[in-house]
């Protein structure tokens, strides 16, 4: 049964460094907003370990307690943190009518989506296992910690070359697990890895299995050309195949790329969709970062409260 319907000025979409930090930025205003954390509260952030790049963290600080930090000071400026999932939106009017869990409905004024992305993973039970004792999604967060030890990283796009050549600045050796016998990147990243002498690419390689009991020990790859399996020692395995926004609810009203990432109003956080502002990794695909993350929900926040003020002045 429908519960009455509630009205809210800002309703937050998800709950990493980008909804936390519109939240703060919306409660300091004055504008009391409503924080829906999704399934998973506190984003990507709250599945890494050790976070040492973020500012004012000088010892660094583990993800979760990280988030945790962010929740408090969100709640101390009045934000409501709600734990639900939103399933369902109609921007096609204004107020914007959410649903969350199915049964509740909330009528907003502003909408701030901050739902961000999710790493794709190969999908191995020892890489479920190990994520965080060495098996990482993010070479730029984590290669500081393999810096002199060998390591792998599996994909053939932009990013995993990218990522191959920072391991590369840091690591011994990098090998690097392509599939297929060429890689999908742009000739100049593909250059840069081959030219690489720290990076051996393993070509028509998969990976059966990652070694280790309570760290990441070592790899089994399998060539699938030969059939030939082997093991290779290593301390760090990154997984860079591309990551998929959180955006697919939002497919019928607002406009995105090919890949699902949304598509906003350069130099704004604003969708094409008045009133709807997108922050963080669901409309970054290119920095993916917790400090970028939480400037772009700084800039949401502050583009809601203009919009109001704008609504207000009609």
């Amino acid at each position: 049964m429908n519960e009455a319907i509630e009205r809210v000025k800002v309703l937050i979409i998800g709950s990493g460094p980008a909804g936390y930090t519109a939240a703060i930025y919306a409660a300091r205003a004055g504008m009391s907003p409503v924080l829906y954390t999704g399934g998973q509260p506190g984003g990507q952030l709250t599945i890494t370990t050790d976070v040492e790049n973020y500012p004012g963290y000088p010892d660094g600080i583990m993800g979760p307690e990280m988030m945790e930090d962010f929740r408090k000071q969100a709640e101390r400026f009045g934000t409501q943190v709600r734990y639900g999932m939103v399933t369902a939106v109609d921007f096609s009017a204004q107020p914007h009518v959410i649903t969350v869990d199915d049964q509740k409905t909330i009528h907003a004024d502003t909408v701030i989506i901050s739902t961000g992305a999710s790493a794709k993973w190969l999908g191995l039970e020892s890489e479920t296992r190990l994520n965080g004792k060495g098996v990482s999604a993010c070479a730029v967060c984590d290669g500081f910690f393999f810096r002199g030890q060998e390591v792998a990283i599996v994909g053939a796009g932009d990013t995993a070359c990218e990522e191959a050549a920072y391991l590369a600045n840091i690591c011994s050796k990098v090998y690097m697990i392509v599939r297929r016998d060429e890689m999908r990147a742009s000739q100049i990243m593909q250059k840069r890895v081959m030219n690489n002498p720290k990076i051996e690419i393993l070509w028509n390689t998969e990976t059966d299995e990652i070694l280790g009991e309570d760290e990441v020990k070592g790899v089994r790859i399998l060539n699938n050309k030969t059939g030939e399996k082997r093991e290779i020692s290593i301390s760090g395995f990154f997984v860079a195949i591309g990551h998929q926004p959180n955006t697919a609810i939002f497919k019928d009203f607002i406009h995105m790329d090919q890949s699902g990432y949304i598509k906003t109003i350069p130099g704004s956080t604003r969708t094409n969709i008045e009133g709807v502002f997108a922050c963080g990794d669901a409309q970054d695909n290119v920095y993916r970062q917790a400090v970028t993350a939480a400037g772009t929900g700084c800039m949401a926040a502050l583009d809601a409260e203009r919009f109001l003020a704008e609504q207000e002045n009609h």
